[in-house]
């Protein structure tokens, strides 16, 4: 019994630390690390502590939306045909995997240890980063925690654009280089709107479920015939940006390798218009807006760095 209760726990773990998901944070703490290289060298192992935090708050952060979603019903209502492994909840209740005692557990145990690292950095790095960071833990718990409840009354994904965007984006320039950047807000605002594009059409596998539950977030208030509508928009105003930004911030013509997040970005979204009720059992849409987030990511990084 006790070795099936430690693989439980494990197996929730691993569950609610779903690097796929927590790849969001990372994405953007690599365009702050970008800038902030071209303008000298950056400290390593404090980009290594803020890693961390943001990893312990990512777990937390998905262990109470956990809890939270299962109160509402909101996961438990999720079809099995519709269950996907970027929707539905880390489903560690939902499953019998962890009790909620375990699962509020790993949430203020994770949540503690980001809280810790980010004041070492505070206190021993650079004071001025509370500001970012008590913005970012306000907003993290407000995605799904009382009272704001964002993801449910259709702010979730503005969130998700200003904490995967410039939040993080500007806290890691302001760890490695020691001041705010606006070159770091004019690339980091494009990963949000891209971050949340995955949002998005992860929204759609639990669309019956949300509305049944009161989760009404965006896709769950549109419809999602005019939910699939609107995810080429944010596409484009997430692209439009890129080619006028060398010239308006001085930044190098090599960022246009953020374009190399096009190709899965107009996959996702033919894909979502051509079939937005079922899409997710057939189509790769989901993977395709993680990959490009992640290579718009990767794209503006590199492209930084070539001439840095």
């Amino acid at each position: 019994m006790r070795g099936m209760s430690e693989l439980n726990l494990r197996d929730g773990f691993w569950r609610l630390a779903d690097p796929k998901i927590s790849i969001t944070s990372a994405a953007s703490m690599a365009i702050g690390t970008a800038v902030a290289y071209q303008h000298g060298p950056v400290s390593w192992p404090w980009l290594a502590v803020f890693g961390v935090a943001m990893s312990c708050m990512e777990v937390a952060k998905n262990a109470w939306g956990d809890v939270y979603d299962y109160d509402s019903g909101t996961d438990l209502a999720v079809r099995p045909e519709d269950r996907t492994k970027f929707s539905g909840g880390k489903r560690v209740l939902v499953d019998g995997v962890l009790t909620r005692t375990q699962t509020w557990g790993i949430a203020v145990l994770f949540g503690l240890a980001g809280v810790v690292l980010g004041a070492l950095i505070v206190f021993f790095r650079e004071p001025r980063v509370i500001l970012p960071g008590v913005l970012g833990l306000a907003l993290g718990w407000s995605y799904h925690g009382p009272p704001l409840r964002l993801a449910y009354r259709g702010l979730g994904e503005l969130d998700v654009v200003l904490c995967y965007g410039p939040i993080i984006a500007l806290a890691t320039h302001l760890i490695l280089a020691g001041a705010y950047s606006t070159e770091v807000i004019l690339l980091s605002l494009p990963l949000g709107l891209l971050t949340a594009a995955f949002l998005w059409v992860n929204e759609f596998p639990d669309f019956d479920a949300d509305r049944g539950a009161g989760k009404y977030n965006l896709v769950a208030r549109l419809g999602k015939r005019r939910a699939a509508r609107l995810l080429p928009l944010i596409y484009l105003t997430a692209f439009a940006p890129l080619p006028l930004l060398p010239f308006v911030t001085g930044l190098p013509h090599t960022i246009a390798l953020g374009f190399l997040a096009v190709p899965p970005a107009a996959c996702a979204t033919y894909w979502t218009m051509q079939d937005p009720q079922t899409f997710h059992r057939h189509k790769p849409v989901q993977p395709c807006a993680l990959l490009a987030f992640v290579l718009y990511a990767t794209g503006i990084a590199t492209g930084i760095a070539l001439r840095a």
